[in-house]
């Protein structure tokens, strides 16, 4: 399991779909720790182009456009991150680092 992978998770708390995808927003430190839970960003087919939102798509292994929602941050169990769907590309990684620091206002 690591930072920026995207996982297809099964009925997320509260989340009206069966399915949702994430990505793991989680420091690799806190990731590979005995600690049970990771942070994740919420993926939706749908966006405004907000600067807390990044575009994601078929080359980070999802079926269709969609955008990484930074103001959504919510804590899952590292045990339901089991299907792996793709990977956000580490040449990106600024642009989620930058939509992370935007949501949580983190100059």
């Amino acid at each position: 399991m690591k930072r920026g992978e995207l996982y297809r998770v099964y009925k997320p708390g509260g989340d009206p779909k069966h399915y949702r995808t994430f990505v793991i927003v989680s420091r690799q430190v806190l990731i590979e720790s005995k600690f049970s839970t990771v942070i994740c960003a919420p993926v939706f087919t749908s966006g405004e182009g907000l600067s807390t939102q990044v575009p994601v798509g078929v080359d980070e292994g999802l079926k269709h456009s969609s955008w990484i929602m930074c103001d959504n941050l919510v804590s899952l169990r590292k045990a339901d991150l089991t299907q792996l769907v793709g990977s956000f590309p580490k040449s990106r990684f600024v642009e989620l680092e930058r939509a992370l620091k935007m949501a949580l206002d983190i100059p």
